[in-house]
C-alpha cells in the first residue's frame, strides 16, 4: 500500500511538472493604434491554453503567456490576424482589416 501511494505521488508531480513546463512567455509585435484595437486583440485571445495576453499600444507588443501543448504560437498569430490586426506570421485579411474602425487602421493611415 505504501508503494502504491509513492507511485502515485510520484505520477502526480510529474504530471504537474510536465503542465507547467508547457507554459511558454513570449512576446510578439502587433500592428494597431488604440485602445479599441487592444480590446478586440485581447478578447479574441481569450482562447483555450491562452493564460494571460496584454498589448500595449504605445509599443505594439503583446505579451503572451500560453500553454504549448493547448495552442500554438502560429494559432496565436492567426487569432489576432483573424480580428483585423497584422502580427509578424499573420496578415489579416483585407476585408477583415477594411472593416476596423478608422482610427483603428494602421497600414495606411498614420495617426499619431
Amino acid at each position: 500500500m505504501k508503494n502504491i501511494l509513492v507511485i502515485l505521488s510520484f505520477l502526480v508531480f510529474a504530471n504537474v511538472a510536465n503542465a507547467q513546463s508547457s507554459t511558454v512567455s513570449t512576446s510578439i509585435k502587433v500592428f494597431s493604434n488604440c485602445t479599441m484595437c487592444k480590446a478586440r486583440i485581447e478578447k479574441v485571445l481569450d482562447h483555450k491554453g491562452i493564460k494571460k495576453a496584454e498589448w500595449s499600444p504605445k509599443t505594439k507588443q503583446l505579451e503572451v503567456v500560453y500553454n504549448s501543448s493547448k495552442v500554438t504560437e502560429q494559432q496565436i498569430h492567426e487569432l489576432i490576424a483573424s480580428v483585423g490586426h497584422d502580427t509578424e506570421k499573420a496578415k489579416a485579411k483585407d476585408e477583415v482589416y477594411a472593416a476596423l474602425p478608422f482610427c483603428c487602421l494602421y497600414r495606411d493611415h498614420d495617426h499619431k
